[in-house]
């Protein structure tokens, strides 16, 4: 796991995120989740993304359901480190400071890929509103986001695939 950690099981959302129909049922469900927040909290954000590459399909999924439903919700990217060349950017993608954004994750083990997408999106001088996953493993995410002040939302945990945490 990109935490470093080993783990009894494997779970590859790639398999999900990748196919028509899974990009199609992810895109539909985490924008029901996203529209759903912004009804509960009257904030709604500009914007969702993630690290690439594991964020990336989730995020085209995402605003490709929300162009879909005529919502003006836009995509961006977080590189691993700024670009080395042209705009050297880190965050990529149609996106201001002081945007309010909510972070897409895959797969939350300790939350470190998505922390670190945070740290740089909140460099860039956006608004992080919480982190979205499809899958909590259960394992310290939620704690590690809460520390930063943020809230874990996810569509399901491992629980829900009979698997108890490690």
């Amino acid at each position: 796991m990109a935490s470093g950690k080993q783990a009894s099981y494997y779970l590859d959302c790639r398999q999900i995120t990748l196919h028509p129909k899974g990009a199609a049922l992810i895109g539909h469900s985490m924008l029901d989740s996203i529209q759903s927040t912004a009804d509960e909290t009257g904030v709604t954000p500009d914007a969702v993304g993630g690290m690439a590459i594991g964020a990336d399909p989730i995020t085209a999924s995402i605003v490709t359901v929300a162009g879909l439903r005529d919502l003006a919700l836009f995509g961006f990217m977080v590189r691993k480190e700024p670009k080395g060349h042209g705009t050297g950017k880190q965050v990529e993608g149609p996106v201001k400071p002081g945007q309010k954004v909510v972070i897409v994750e895959d797969v939350i083990t300790s939350g470190g890929s998505a922390l670190k997408a945070v740290e740089a999106a909140r460099a860039f001088g956006l608004e992080v509103l919480y982190v979205l996953a499809i899958i909590d493993r259960l394992a310290g995410g939620q704690e590690a986001f809460a520390k930063q002040g943020l809230e874990l939302k996810t569509l399901m945990t491992v629980r829900d695939f009979g698997i108890e945490p490690e």
